[in-house]
């Protein structure tokens, strides 16, 4: 079996991830998370769980000022995905990615409703902030893969028109884009037209209706929490960064497309339930309660290690990690201690998040925790505090909870461990 998954499974997986199609999601999709965490910030204060304080904001009229800069940063996501996207495609392959970020814009403009119902009855032209934020991920993400495919082959097969030596560089670069900008502006408008003309309604209404609510619903829900609860440290056992591939890369997109859309609630003036269309699995969820301390949620490990082991490796190990495991850091533990391919501690780095996962999920289904808005931290962001920031009181008290479980859930097997170490250095001495 090990054989099997080392030399045919894994190597086949590390093929799908190094594509250029998924380094391009990947990394791409990181350029919107800054904007992410500062519109979170303005999000935090004018939804700061303290009424007094919210009252004070709103009466001074300053809540709508700080709403701009939300609407403005977390309200424009896709629109940043898609520039990222385009670009990451296009520099990775060894051209400049800029031209091909803005065309992505461009095309994923062209795909979306563009004028709203003004209050003489006219139509008014306008970008809908509706389209721009989560609702819009999945059709960024297509348009930034797209064009930067596009874009590519027409950079190898040199279609592009070259300028004069001497000519600033600036100049040159804006006539290398012109034909394929030109071709992919016209097909994605040829697109739009068949889309409206044919369904009465633009690309990305149907990208959303066929594709985005389908995958958002099966990523929330409680098999896509014992999913990626199980695939994580699955992957991390073989030593394969697990977080990344599933957390930011495969899972990432939809689950960032269900805290917008929790946030759209909110804005809207609704309560913030399943009733409204709320959403149980975000970030967050992931965040600061499935790899919260890092995979597996290691800080009982950690915890025992540097405290209660006998072993002087052990205990060595746990010193090391007790600090980078307060800032989700765990990647000294998984390799030192070894949790990366030994079977006796995979069972409850394997269990642990699932446990959290699962009682987090019935903690929102059944109103004891609340559900998660677009208040996002940085992932490094020391646990009770993100619980605190993202969902108050009773989140913080859950994930205190999750932590004080993680130690009793890695003792049984941790103390074997110990005792095998003790064991071989008493041998080696």
């Amino acid at each position: 079996m090990k054989s099997l998954f080392n030399d045919i499974v894994i190597p086949k997986l590390m093929e799908f991830v190094n594509t250029k199609a998924m380094q391009s999601l990947k990394n791409g999709l990181l350029y919107s998370m800054p904007m992410m965490m500062i519109g979170a910030i303005f999000l935090l204060i004018t939804n700061f769980p303290f009424k007094p304080f919210t009252d004070a904001l709103s009466s001074a009229g300053i809540t709508p000022i700080l709403n701009q800069a939300t609407d403005c940063t977390f309200a424009i996501i896709a629109l940043i995905a898609a520039i990222g996207i385009g670009y990451t495609y296009v520099k990775n392959e060894g051209y400049n990615g800029l031209p091909a970020g803005i065309i992505a814009l461009c095309a994923y403009l062209i795909m979306q409703p563009s004028s709203v119902l003004g209050q003489d009855g006219g139509n008014v032209g306008a970008i809908l902030k509706a389209w721009t934020g989560g609702q819009g991920m999945i059709a960024a993400i297509v348009s930034g893969l797209l064009v930067g495919w596009i874009y590519t082959i027409f950079m190898k097969k040199n279609i592009t028109i070259k300028m004069p030596a001497g000519v600033p560089e600036g100049v040159a670069n804006a006539f290398i884009a012109l034909i394929p900008g030109t071709v992919i502006v016209l097909g994605a408008t040829v697109i739009y037209g068949v889309f409206k003309l044919a369904l009465g309604v633009t690309p990305i209404e149907w990208i959303y209706k066929v594709l985005q609510l389908p995958l958002m619903g099966l990523t929330d829900s409680f098999g896509g929490v014992v999913a990626m609860g199980f695939v994580i440290p699955f992957f991390w056992f073989f030593g394969i960064h697990g977080s990344t591939i599933i957390g930011d890369g495969i899972m990432g997109p939809m689950l960032l497309a269900n805290s917008a859309a929790n946030q759209a609630i909110l804005d809207s003036g609704l309560e913030l339930t399943l009733a409204n269309g709320g959403h149980i699995v975000t970030k967050q969820f992931l965040d600061q309660f499935m790899t919260v301390t890092g995979s597996g949620i290691t800080i009982g490990l950690v915890l025992y290690m540097a405290f209660l082991a006998r072993s002087k490796q052990l205990k060595e190990i746990g010193k090391l990690g007790i600090a980078p495991s307060f800032f989700n850091v765990n990647e000294p533990v998984l390799f030192g201690t070894p949790i990366v391919l030994n079977p006796l501690l995979a069972v409850p780095f394997m269990i642990m998040p699932i446990l959290s996962g699962v009682i987090e999920y019935f903690a929102i289904y059944t109103g004891l925790c609340p559900m998660y808005g677009g208040v996002i931290v940085p992932w490094t962001c020391p646990p009770i505090i993100s619980g605190f920031l993202v969902g108050g009181w009773r989140t913080a008290l859950l994930q205190t909870l999750i932590l004080v479980l993680s130690f009793f859930i890695y003792l049984p097997f941790i103390r074997v461990t110990d005792k095998r170490y003790v064991t071989q250095e008493a041998e080696a001495e």
